[in-house]
């Protein structure tokens, strides 16, 4: 069954070759039946993997097995949490590939195939990379993941606001590739391994950790960091989001980000948790003050959005952050509770920003101001909004409901408060949008001075992703998000679902929680008060607009998001000097 693990890489590699190699002569409903086609069989091959009797351990492709203890060649390991994340990905990939079924519109000049062909090179860098147990087979195929949304971004390159936001992504994320690989040089140079265990194993021979297993550490991280748009790296993500298509929101916030968290924890329990790596409080001293600070951050600037997908992008930067301060407790308890967060969080922002391309193409704007009242005939859609708006919030019984309760009983103290503050506001946010944009509530939000405005997205004029503006909404583009919410409120229900995720991180971690994730009264207690500040925080919001005072006191914060390159590479640089200085020896 080992065998069969290169499949999950190979088989969307096919399907984009096939596609590509087919060129302008391939009918359209033809390249997309194969787009969808190879996805499934991919989603199929990782499940029967995974539920199988006997799920596979470890595969080194082309033969190129360990000799005298040492091997440089691909090595997959597929324990049930990696296998799991694969399942993840795939399923969400035809959930996107469905989702763009005959409506997405091809720009000039390029063949049916090309948006299919680059969703599967998606994948294949996905699966690959958290598939992988070797590092810089990690940076390659996560480089490939990059590279491929870099162009996905940038997709309607007639349109100059897509290549400017594309050429950030593009700019932003090199410089964290060649951290990444510069701190994979350092552990090569220091141990003679590539594989994250026989790295860690070294390391741990040698003794106590140095400044060059602290600098790798730093590289390393920052890294991986950089693609989960954890703050102070994050100024990417909502400049991406405003442009690139729908369908390409849905893959970088449904799994992009959540698999830069996936790399951070992985490395650390593999590499650097040993006696010869980063110790444990240090390490928790650093991601968890990252954290929260990307949480925070992430919430406030969601809170202060008028344009729905830079909202929803905040949203994920904020959800980022909790996932990494669950991560980053590096307990087995708060991982577990983390990993069902991140399985909720999939489906609930996925099928959010399927139902803002709705929006986007029956009405060509995605300003909340804009938009006011005029989607009160879609109430299929304004249902389906409310109901992610609320899971966003934690509501149970839906798996980030779970997952946040989990992680908060986990972490206790002053992060419970954290995460029920981040958690009302982003779901605020967006029950907000809902109650205006569908429901016509509230006050009329006014126009604001071009001073306020001036480093800010409106959201109005956009082009929609159709030939025209739509009459009809396909139902492809209503049974995506609904089948993604359904999926999200399976994780909280099933219980099943929590115990087979509780026992995949205590496999990973070699180690064993208490408790798998469940249902508890004080978790309930919490996700339905941050559930109920969200519908009071929108309430709010409704009748008093962002007022005059909260602006001035966020103008530096929201001046920061300036869209200028350089200002972004400058933060990296300051923001890898934080995580030195966090993780250094207290």
């Amino acid at each position: 069954m080992n065998q069969l693990l290169p499949l999950i890489v190979a088989l969307p590699l096919t399907g984009a070759a096939l596609l590509v190699a087919a060129g302008r002569g391939l009918p359209r409903p033809v390249a997309e039946g194969v787009g969808v086609g190879f996805a499934s069989a991919t989603a199929a091959l990782v499940l029967w993997l995974l539920l199988g009797p006997a799920p596979p351990e470890t595969e080194w492709v082309g033969g190129w097995s360990p000799a005298h203890g040492t091997s440089v060649g691909i090595v997959l390991r597929a324990g049930p949490l990696p296998l799991g994340l694969a399942a993840a990905v795939s399923l969400l990939v035809v959930a996107v590939l469905a989702y763009s079924w005959r409506y997405f519109e091809e720009p000039p000049h390029r063949h049916s195939g090309t948006f299919p062909a680059l969703v599967l090179l998606f994948l294949a860098g996905m699966a690959g990379f958290v598939l992988t147990g070797d590092l810089f087979n990690a940076f390659v195929f996560f480089e490939l993941m990059s590279v491929v949304a870099y162009a996905l971004t940038g997709y309607r390159v007639e349109d100059p606001k897509a290549v400017q936001g594309a050429l950030t992504f593009g700019v932003v994320n090199s410089l964290g590739a060649y951290l990444l690989l510069l701190g994979i040089g350092l552990l090569y140079a220091r141990t003679g391994e590539l594989g994250m265990s026989a790295i860690g194993r070294r390391l741990d021979a040698q003794g106590g950790a140095d400044a060059l297993v602290l600098a790798a550490f730093v590289l390393v991280l920052t890294g991986l960091l950089i693609k989960a748009a954890a703050v102070p790296f994050h100024f990417w993500l909502p400049d991406a989001h405003a442009v690139a298509p729908t369908p390409v929101c849905m893959l970088l916030s449904g799994v992009m980000v959540e698999l830069g968290v996936y790399g951070v924890g992985r490395v650390y329990w593999l590499v650097f948790a040993g006696p010869g790596g980063i110790p444990a409080p240090d390490a928790r001293r650093a991601l968890v003050a990252l954290g929260v600070l990307t949480a925070l951050v992430g919430a406030l600037m969601c809170w202060l959005q008028r344009h729905v997908k830079r909202l929803l992008a905040y949203s994920t930067v904020a959800h980022t952050g909790l996932f990494l301060a669950g991560v980053g407790l590096l307990t087995p308890r708060s991982t577990a509770g983390a990993a069902v967060y991140v399985l909720g969080h999939v489906g609930v922002k996925a099928a959010l920003f399927a139902l803002t391309g709705v929006l986007l193409s029956r009405y060509g704007s995605v300003d909340e101001h804009e938009l006011y009242g005029r989607a009160r005939e879609l109430p299929v859609v304004a249902g389906l909004f409310t109901v992610g708006g609320l899971a966003l919030a934690g509501l149970p019984p839906f798996g980030t409901g779970l997952g946040k309760a989990a992680t908060e009983e986990a972490a206790g103290g002053a992060l419970t408060v954290v995460f029920v503050a981040v958690s009302a506001v982003t779901g605020g946010a967006v029950l907000r949008v809902a109650a205006r944009v569908f429901g016509g509530l509230g006050n009329r939000p006014g126009e604001e001075p071009p001073s306020e405005t001036a480093y800010e997205t409106k959201g109005g004029g956009e082009e929609p992703e159709t030939a025209g503006l739509l009459r009809r909404v396909p139902d492809t583009m209503l049974a995506v998000p609904a089948v993604l919410l359904a999926g999200a409120l399976v994780v909280g229900v099933v219980p099943a679902v929590a115990r087979a995720v509780g026992r995949a991180v205590d496999e990973a971690l070699h180690a064993s929680a208490p408790l798998p994730p469940h249902w508890t009264a004080p978790g309930v207690s919490l996700d339905l008060l941050s559930a109920s500040l969200a519908l009071a925080l929108a309430a709010w919001a409704l009748e008093r607009p962002v007022s005059a005072r909260l602006r001035t006191w966020t103008g530096p914060l929201r001046r920061l998001h300036s869209g200028h390159i350089g200002d972004y590479v400058a933060w990296l640089l300051l923001g890898t000097v934080l995580l030195a200085l966090l993780a250094l020896p207290g």
